[in-house]
């Protein structure tokens, strides 16, 4: 009985999931609950029991593909939500907020961190249009989410906070768009806030981007107020996109996500051609032939369509098993009608790496797992195979910034249930060779080091680099003095200081990265009370003196704790390791040396005392040269014993040394 009712319900899934195929062969002793004939299930991922949508009433000149960029918390996703409602999209409710953030890790912090798109449908002047809206992250380590978005877009919404003006981030996302020769609408937002000044960022906008005042659109997303108004800026100012449904299908991958049951959904821009279920494709960069299983739109939630047609955007599921087959810039093509492939993406630079080891080594191949199907969905992360004596297997990991380390490591707890221990962050040097045997060994003179191991000697080597960021600082001009100290201590360059109006200024500084990876984006927005706000973009490598400091337990190297440093950091950093490695090892029965060495040269010490037992305890007064021998022999015990023992550190310990930031 108890196998009848696990298959009893075996077969009422299956009616859910597929109730065309489930008639077929229904048995006789189905439950007299299952429903007689087809019914709409609930999913989250398709709405299968809705008619399939047509999609061919929107010709290319009726379609408008979009992105809503801007700095951080300056009300994308609001305006997302407000647009989505107008259109009819989703319904109206005082619950919709962050309705395209759908990670756990967005609606905890309040940030977007991945591109989500949705089509929406609007008739304007008695025409029928789509309008693909796509939702982008507004901080530094997400631009790379922007860039491929824009790659889909023929023009963007700029929004600026009527009362934050212009930060570094919506300077950095003008710029992105400016080069791809996009439309851009500017939309000044949170106009019913009471220290709202739209008049001061119009001037702003004219300023800086040479955008004319009357271009500007005033609006509160949160209210509703003049919404509608960008929708009808959106129809008349963006192009619709150049492509021809009668070309051969070509089809850009721009995103993707790994579903347990139907495998690799491409997020798919049709640039020429259409597609359908049934048809056979191609993988420009794998070659591999698949079948369409099913196409169709985000609105927001997938909803399966009869056909894409060029010019539209939508999802694609085909059968991809394999979390590598889903390229993100892949280009895919029909079967025996092989196009040129489009340019993709260029690759992502990681600017910091981090070791990734699993807390237990037994959850290694879960990890993996879990690893390949996260890089699926967030491309920019690389990932090299890694292993420690302490830490045992892992990887190594390239990451955008800080941030996107942590929220990757968020993710990878919250969608996969994975703990792992991070390393401290590093940024990837070079080094130029000037040993033949060296060059002659690594095939070439200049090599990247991600990781100390690598570190050359510097007899074999000519010169070392360091990677270099051009930072833009955007903050009210009562913080200029402290700013400018804070980045003169780490080492930067000033290349630009401009008034943006009478109360702001923008700063550029040339920063090594190792200077800012860790904490300086803390340290800026302590010292501007939290106005400050900070971008970066690649400046390539400069030369520098760097060096390898490496952690010396009783004399013996620790290779988990060596670093690679500027040589005027090495002291305060050295001492630094030495106090949090005394504070978080054990004591021993014998005493301890932890030291940081440059070479053989000890830069700082610190010494772990021994227990010790209290050996003249029992003499009571008497003769001093009784107390002297017993602690003499004491002294020669521990010093046999501090040559013979091995100081293991505890993994627990490693943990707590590694931790990015230290403990006040």
């Amino acid at each position: 009985m108890a196998l009848a009712g696990s298959t009893a319900m075996w077969w009422a899934r299956l009616w859910c999931r597929c109730p065309a195929a489930a008639p077929l062969c229904l048995p006789p002793w189905l439950p007299p609950w299952l429903p007689a004939g087809p019914v709409a299930c609930e999913r989250p991922y398709s709405s299968r029991g809705e008619g399939k949508l047509d999609m061919s009433t929107y010709p290319v000149e009726s379609i408008r593909n979009f992105s809503i960029i801007a700095h951080v918390d300056h009300g994308k996703s609001t305006l997302a939500d407000r647009l989505l409602e107008i259109t009819g999209t989703i319904a109206k409710t005082g619950r919709n907020k962050q309705v395209l953030d759908k990670l756990q890790v967005e609606r905890e912090r309040g940030i977007t961190v991945k591109a989500q798109s949705a089509s929406l449908f609007y008739s304007h002047e008695g025409v029928n249009y789509l309008l693909n809206l796509i939702d982008t992250p507004g901080h530094v380590d997400f631009s790379y989410e922007v860039s491929r978005s824009l790659s889909a877009c023929q023009g963007v919404i700029l929004v600026v906070d009527a009362n934050e003006d212009i930060q570094a981030q919506t300077v950095a996302n003008f710029y992105l768009a400016f080069e791809a020769q996009l439309a851009i609408i500017p939309v000044i937002n949170k106009i019913d806030l009471k220290n709202a000044d739209p008049e001061r960022v119009e001037k702003q906008i004219e300023k800086l981007f040479d955008i004319p005042v009357d271009e500007c659109v005033r609006i509160s997303a949160k209210q509703g107020t003049n919404v509608e108004k960008v929708l009808q800026k959106v129809i008349e100012k963006i192009p619709p996109p150049h492509c021809n449904t009668a070309d051969p299908l070509k089809a850009l991958v721009f995103d993707s996500t790994f579903d347990h049951y139907r495998g690799v959904i491409a997020n798919i821009a049709l640039f020429g051609g259409e597609i359908q279920k049934g048809y056979k494709i191609v993988s420009a960069h794998t070659k591999k032939k698949y079948e369409v299983n099913e196409v169709g739109i985000l609105t927001p939630n997938e909803q399966p369509t009869h056909k894409l047609y060029a010019g539209q955007v939508g999802y694609l599921i085909a059968g991809m098993k394999e979390v590598t087959e889903a390229q993100i810039g892949d280009t895919l093509f029909l079967y025996k009608q092989p196009v040129e492939p489009l340019p993709g993406f260029k690759s992502a630079k990681p600017m910091v790496f981090a070791g990734m080891y699993p807390v237990d080594q037994t959850e290694y191949n879960n990890l993996k797992s879990a690893l390949e199907r996260l890089t699926l969905n967030d491309s920019s992360v690389t990932v090299h195979r890694d292993s420690s004596l302490a830490l045992g297997a892992g990887w190594r990991l390239g990451f955008l910034g800080l941030l996107h380390m942590e929220v990757f490591n968020q993710r990878l707890e919250q969608e996969y249930n994975m703990s792992v221990i991070l390393t401290v962050p590093t940024v990837p040097y070079k080094a130029i060779l000037s040993s033949a045997k060296l060059i002659k060994e690594y095939g070439k003179a200049e090599i990247t080091i991600i990781s100390p191991a690598q570190f050359p000697d510097k007899l074999s080597v000519s010169e070392y680099l360091e990677p270099t960021v051009l930072g833009t600082i955007v903050t009210p001009h009562e913080y200029i003095g402290k700013i400018i100290a804070l980045c003169q201590d780490r080492r930067a360059v000033q290349k630009d200081m401009l008034y943006i109006d009478e109360r702001r200024v923008m700063l550029k500084y040339l920063f090594p990265l190792n200077e800012i990876v860790v904490d300086f984006y803390d340290a800026l927005k302590s010292l501007s009370s939290g106005y400050a706000s900070f971008d970066y973009e690649d400046a390539g490598y400069q030369a520098a003196d760097l060096i390898k400091m490496d952690i010396l337990l009783n004399g013996n190297p620790v290779e988990e704790l060596a670093t690679i440093i500027h040589n005027d950091k090495a002291y305060a950093t050295g001492k630094f390791l030495c106090e949090r490695l005394k504070d978080a090892i054990p004591r021993q029965l014998f005493e301890i040396a932890i030291q940081a060495a440059i070479g053989k040269k000890i830069i700082a010490r610190e010494t772990l005392k021994a227990y010790r037992k209290n050996v003249v305890a029992k003499c009571y007064g008497g003769d001093i040269t009784r107390r002297m021998k017993l602690l003499k022999r004491q002294a020669e015990g521990k010093k046999l014993m501090r040559k013979i023992g091995n100081v293991e550190v505890p993994r627990d310990a490693f943990i707590r040394v590694l931790k990015r930031q230290p403990d006040k």
